[in-house]
């Protein structure tokens, strides 16, 4: 007897189900039929808070220059010093590492001179605020041809802002 008498289906595949989820990742692979839950159905971080628009201009302006001033640190063109003020402990030790990297790669002392063949500059930036005195920004960057994003917290501590967390990605 041969072996496709035996088992009449070797070689052909059979159709696999798709199921809702699938693989370890859990994909839901279904659309959605409902429309999403509203934003107090008590996750976290799921409200913001309205604030007048002349107060989020002012915000979106600092955190713009803000955001120039990081990226001219990270790519030696500025100090670190310049932003000490207006970051927490851990965001300024990240800035001045991250200078020094790029510094070393570079051959050059971060912040005495303008050391970038391309100068960054900021395309935009959007407001989140979280809380009346904390707010979460996504900054668009353009460096010549290529882009690059960076999120970041800022909070009113002593009637002023602060950048508690920076993040590029």
């Amino acid at each position: 007897m041969t072996t496709t008498a035996l088992y009449p289906l070797a070689g052909a595949r059979l159709p696999v189900p798709v199921t809702a989820t699938q693989g370890t990742l859990a994909l839901a692979l279904l659309p959605r039929r409902e429309p999403p839950s509203p934003a107090g159905d008590g996750r976290t971080g799921a409200t913001v808070v309205a604030i007048d628009r002349r107060q989020r201009a002012v915000v979106e302006e600092w955190a713009r220059r803000f955001a120039q001033a990081a990226v001219e640190i990270v790519g030696g063109d500025r100090p670190a010093s310049q932003l000490l003020r207006w970051t927490a402990p851990s965001v300024y030790d990240d800035l001045r590492r991250r200078a020094l990297l790029v510094a070393r790669a570079g051959g050059h002392q971060p912040g005495l001179a303008r050391v970038q063949p391309v100068r960054p500059r900021v395309v935009s930036v959007r407001t989140c605020f979280v809380r009346p005195d904390a707010v979460e920004a996504a900054i668009h960057l353009r460096y010549g041809e290529r882009s690059r994003a960076v999120a970041a917290r800022f909070e009113r501590i002593d009637q002023r802002w602060i950048c508690t967390a920076l993040d590029f990605s």
